[in-house]
């Protein structure tokens, strides 16, 4: 302990010295991160042919790769480094790699004098230090292997973002950490300021494509144990697998947890870089597979008083009883995180008349599909065959008028046998590999515990609709597929999971309280504003009233046939601010959202645009006589 305090309080040219002289303990610099406020480099020197490439693609991915600067060729100083220590002697330990393979450890470079006179050197910041930002946290440490311990990082199934022939897959490394100090870790890391201090996942590492935490690709396994939560960062080591994609005939990267201690001082975190609205909060997403995501305090607390404001009651059926806080921030993030969205609507209350159903629930689903789409994810909508054609007509309908890019499937389901459920959901490739991440029902009748279909005045309309319950059964045993359900009187599909105080609050619950459970029961008397999408429209983030009813809060694309809108608008423009603070990958269910530290945060670090009290659509106002659903 004490030797690694004198080191943190020497200079850097006294360390460099000491490394020349091999001493002891010191080959290991990942513990050093931050010493003596300077800051340790990773570095990367190959061809200068490919050097622009390099550089462009550390500047696309710079959560893992975050560049301080390169030399000129056959140099080993960086303008943007100040003085920097000399890269052929002072580094611990190389690897060369040759057309992509590592061929060696080496101690130094002095035997590649002529070859190095063309190449470029890189330095990537190694600053961040998973144990900084515990001690930060005040959490214990866990070095079961001593100080030389080098943590564990893995190679994940995220690819970063290609430049040229760079094309290699996200390493991260990762710290279990128990359940209960998750928050106060993440917190910790956040206020460094850094992109590479912001975890990329929380949760099953399955989900970033890792098959065994105790075989990492670098380092030494850690210890999981009981109620520990796996957190993952970006790892510079991506470096090492991006000089292999390109098998050029020769480079050579510092080996991993060796590092050069360069002249340029640790940045220090920007004064207030946590306020309070920007901290950030950690919310369980699914247990099954176990996944967290981050939202900061300021977007969580306005989607909070938006659950508030879908929650009015305007028939006084008693619907604050089945309220459950932060249904729709949890509903809110897990679609963020989605990659496929099955959505059902429809309600067929008013059996009389054709069509028979209600009009406050396909508003809500069109829009939430709209932003869906317009985020790139992709949307699918399941109907009864009685309604098919009125779904495709209002799609249709969509399009032309520029609320959505393009048609989205429409799907029917009349069930049959025992897995067609299973069929609609996965396809061919069975449960391992579901075509859908989320369903959400927004305003659809629910199945009763007696298998019947209810509306709010005991009328049983089984006859209208088709089993679609079945789909939300189904994907409650199958890993990776989570549910929403959206609705106002507890007989709509999602709403089991307030069953019980549908029965003791809403008139008629005994009956007609649905039986079947989503992961999410959004109350919403307001079932337009209510779908976890209405939090994303644009009047909502820029605080503004909508104009005309639901459609004003809508995404608008133009019409092909529109010439005035040819050059001027070239798709939706729409953020997230419901979600954690980074995009997401089209990796299936996506972590926490690596492709934020594979490019600049669209959205900000931590801050999301506030939503603002804008309406998309106002109350349901049912003609007298009609009867509600």
């Amino acid at each position: 302990m004490s030797f690694t305090l004198c080191l943190k309080s020497c200079p850097p040219s006294v360390i460099r010295s000491w490394i020349r002289q091999k001493k002891p303990n010191i080959r290991n610099m990942s513990s050093m991160a931050g010493a003596a406020g300077r800051r340790p480099a990773g570095v990367v020197l190959l061809h200068k042919s490919l050097a622009p490439d390099f550089e462009k693609f550390c500047q696309t991915n710079s959560g893992p790769l975050p560049l301080l600067g390169r030399s000129e060729p056959g140099g080993w100083a960086s303008p943007a480094l100040g003085a920097v220590p000399d890269a052929r002697t002072d580094c611990p330990q190389f690897r060369r790699y040759e057309f992509g393979a590592c061929t060696g450890s080496l101690t130094s470079l002095e035997g590649h004098l002529e070859q190095l006179k063309d190449m470029v050197t890189f330095f990537l910041d190694c600053s961040f230090s998973v144990e900084g930002a515990l001690e930060k946290g005040g959490l214990p440490r866990r070095d079961p292997a001593g100080r030389g311990h080098l943590g564990a990082a893995y190679k994940t199934a995220v690819p970063c973002v290609t430049v040229a022939g760079f094309s290699c897959p996200l390493v991260v490394t990762m710290r279990p950490v128990p359940k209960d100090e998750l928050e106060r870790l993440v917190q910790a890391s956040c206020s460094t300021g850094g992109v590479q201090a912001q975890p990329v996942h929380i949760g099953d590492p399955e989900l970033l494509g890792i098959k065994d935490l105790s075989k990492p690709d670098y380092g030494d396994p850690e210890v999981c144990r009981p109620g520990d939560v796996p957190v993952f960062w970006p790892s510079p080591l991506t470096s090492l697998e991006a000089i292999s994609s390109c098998k050029t005939p020769l480079a050579f990267t510092s080996a991993p947890g060796c590092a050069v201690m360069t002249d340029l001082r640790d940045k220090e975190a920007p004064a207030g870089c946590l306020t309070p609205d920007r901290i950030p909060e950690v919310h369980c997403i699914s247990q099954d597979p176990l996944h967290y995501s981050i939202t900061s305090a300021s977007a969580a607390g306005k989607i909070r008083e938006l659950e508030t404001i879908i929650a009015i009651d305007p028939g006084s059926r008693g619907i604050g009883h089945l309220l459950c806080k932060d249904e729709l921030l949890r509903a809110s993030l897990s679609l963020s995180h989605a990659r496929s969205v099955l959505i059902t609507t429809g309600f067929p209350t008013h059996f009389n008349h054709e069509p028979p159903e209600e009009t406050d629930g396909p508003p809500g689903a069109l829009a939430l599909a709209a932003f869906l789409q317009a985020l790139g994810k992709g949307v699918s909508m399941v109907v009864d065959r009685r309604a098919l054609r009125l779904f495709e007509k209002l799609v249709e309908e969509a399009v032309e008028q520029g609320v959505m890019k393009t048609r989205i499937p429409i799907l029917t389901y009349p069930g049959g046998s025992a897995g067609a459920a299973q069929a609609l959901l996965c396809g061919d490739e069975g449960p391992r590999s579901p075509r859908f991440d989320h369903l959400v029902a927004i305003e659809r009748t629910g199945r009763a515990a007696d298998g019947n279909h209810y509306n709010a005045r005991k009328m049983n309309i089984k006859h209208l609709v088709d089993p679609i319950d079945d789909l939300f059964l189904e994907a409650q045993k199958i890993p990776g597929i989570s549910s929403t359900g959206v609705g106002d009187g507890g007989n709509e599909l999602g709403m089991g999971k307030v069953k019980e105080a549908v029965k003791r609050h809403i008139r008629n619950g005994d009956v007609i309280a649905c039986d079947v459970e989503a992961d999410f029961a959004v109350i919403a008397g307001r079932k337009n504003d209510g779908h976890p999408g209405a939090a994303q429209s644009p009047q909502r983030r820029h605080g503004q009233h909508g104009h005309g009813g639901g459609r004003a809060a809508l995404p608008q694309h133009p019409r092909p046939d529109d010439p005035e809108a040819a050059g001027h608008h070239h798709g939706a423009r729409v953020t997230l601010p419901v979600t954690c603070m980074w995009p997401r990958l089209g990796l299936g269910r996506s972590p926490c959202g690596p492709s934020f530290f594979l490019r600049r945060p669209a959205l900000g670090e931590l801050g999301c645009p506030a939503p603002g009290r804008g309406s998309a659509g106002g109350p349901r106002n049912c003609p007298s006589g009609v009867p509600s659903s």
